[in-house]
């Protein structure tokens, strides 16, 4: 749950009539991790290259890949790709630095997510024209698809918005303008208001009244929650509540997504390198598994190259969670 403005993170029901497993017994469809670096710098727009913001490492991907990993969400700023207005021309010197990382990750046969890592913000104010919004992606997605391993994540973790009637109308004009551009095949993701948080999906955020309302003419929507384990699951802290905290968080938006006959994902989550984040982490997946009728996968937050000793840093080798984590992660593959 990182800040766009800085290198360092912010503070059982029966299956619904329809729903089917996408995913073998025992695994799901996707497991993989966030690569960082490109939304890094949010104080600095446009930032310089290599200074204030980094693309991902490729070989760092390739050996989550050769580990199993099979889908990567690609964090990138919104200002970088559309400078000076929403509608404006994407940038090409970014838009090529993305290009490469995703063609990268999808010649592999792996998903690449693109994540305008905005929290519903544009130059750190909160937007609500959803027309200029419709437009920004449908720039975006005429230059992926044709990519049918290319997925559109909306906007990372809308937050203190004006109302939640807000979000559901920017997520729809996102999957709207996504399908203007004649991508067709690809998933879409979305994310409700509150950090998009698991736990609180049923309860104070609101997101299960509404976000259900969502079309898509292709049905493939997949709902984006996200889900840490510390005390408040801000995400801040390596210690995790209880070794079962990890199922328990996500048992009523399970619950939810049977429910309304929904696919979900968590998009990000992550637990401390010790004994007991690890007990929960496995628990929190286990219980993906049993509902992989509805939920599709999981994806770590995060790896990437600038990440340092950052408590959950999944960059190969060094990361701080690598060795504690990677073969955990990738046996739900």
């Amino acid at each position: 749950m990182p800040s766009s403005t800085s290198t360092v993170p912010k503070s059982s029901s029966s299956t619904a009539a329809g729903a089917t497993s996408t995913s073998k017994s025992g695994a799901l469809q996707w497991v993989g991790a966030n690569e960082s670096g490109a939304e890094f710098g949010g104080g600095k727009i446009p930032g310089t290259l290599g200074t204030d913001y980094i693309f991902p490492n490729t070989t760092a991907i390739q050996t989550l890949m050769n580990k199993g990993m099979n889908i990567f969400r690609i964090p990138f700023l919104m200002e970088r790709l559309a400078p000076g207005t929403m509608t404006s021309a994407l940038d090409t010197t970014y838009l090529s630095e993305l290009k490469t990382v995703v063609s990268f990750i999808t010649a592999a046969g792996a998903h690449a997510v693109l994540d305008p890592h905005n929290f519903g913000r544009y130059y750190g104010t909160v937007f609500t024209s959803t027309s200029d919004f419709k437009t920004f992606w449908t720039n975006v997605a005429t230059e992926f698809k044709t990519n049918d391993k290319v997925i559109f994540d909306c906007n990372n973790e809308f937050h203190d918005e004006p109302s939640n009637a807000l979000v559901v109308a920017l997520n729809q004009a996102c999957i709207e303008g996504v399908r203007a551009a004649g991508a067709t095949t690809q998933y879409i993701f979305v994310e409700g208001t509150s950090y998009s948080g698991a736990w609180t999906w049923t309860t104070t955020s609101g997101n299960s009244a509404v976000m259900g309302n969502l079309t898509d003419p292709y049905n493939k929507i997949v709902y984006e929650m996200h889900q840490y384990l510390d005390s408040d699951a801000s995400g801040t802290s390596s210690t995790c509540v209880s070794s079962t905290i990890g199922a328990e968080r996500i048992a009523a938006a399970t619950t939810w997504l049977r429910q309304n006959n929904k696919k979900g994902i968590i998009g990000e989550f992550a637990g401390g390198a010790n004994s007991q984040c690890q007990t929960a982490v496995t628990g929190m997946l286990d219980a993906l598994v049993a509902a992989n009728d509805v939920w599709m996968g999981a994806i770590w937050w995060g790896a990437g190259p600038w990440w340092g000793d950052y408590i959950y840093s999944l960059e190969p080798t060094s990361g701080t969670c690598y060795s504690s984590y990677i073969d955990i992660l990738t046996k739900y593959v």
